[in-house]
C-alpha cells in the first residue's frame, strides 16, 4: 500500500511539473510572439468618408482657389504629403483639422492619397 501511495505522490509531482513547464513555455512564447500588425490607413476610403465632401475630385465646394490640385497645393506651400497632413490633420484657414476623426495614421494616409490624385490631375475612377 505504501509503495502505491508514494508512485501516486510521484506521478502528481511529474504532472505538476510538466504543467509548471508547459506553463513556462506559454509565457515564453507569448512574449516574443509577433503581435500581429496593424492595417494602415485606406487613405482613399479615409478621403471619401471625411474629405470629399468639400472637396470632390480635388476642388473646393467652399472656395475654388483652395483645391486639392496640384498647381493649387503648390501656389499655396502644400507641395508635398508632409505639409498635406498638417492640414488634414490641424486645419488651415475656415478648414477645421481632423486629426481625431481620421485617427491614427488617418491624416498621413489621406495625404499620400491626396498626392499620388494631384500629381495624376486627379482622374475619374
Amino acid at each position: 500500500m505504501a509503495s502505491h501511495v508514494g508512485r501516486v505522490l510521484q506521478t502528481r509531482i511529474l504532472q505538476t511539473r510538466i504543467l509548471q513547464a508547459v506553463a513556462l513555455l506559454l509565457v515564453v512564447l507569448l512574449a516574443w510572439w509577433p503581435l500581429p500588425a496593424q492595417a494602415s490607413p485606406d487613405g482613399a476610403l479615409l478621403f471619401d468618408n471625411h474629405c470629399a465632401g468639400c472637396h470632390i475630385h480635388g476642388g473646393n465646394i467652399i472656395r475654388r482657389g483652395k483645391t486639392l490640385q496640384l498647381g493649387d497645393l503648390e501656389r499655396q506651400g502644400l507641395a508635398s504629403p508632409e505639409a498635406i497632413a498638417r492640414v488634414a490633420a490641424a486645419g488651415i484657414g475656415q478648414m477645421g483639422g481632423y486629426a481625431t476623426s481620421l485617427g491614427d495614421g488617418g491624416p498621413e494616409a489621406v495625404a499620400d492619397y491626396v498626392w499620388q490624385q494631384a500629381q495624376a490631375g486627379w482622374p475619374r475612377a
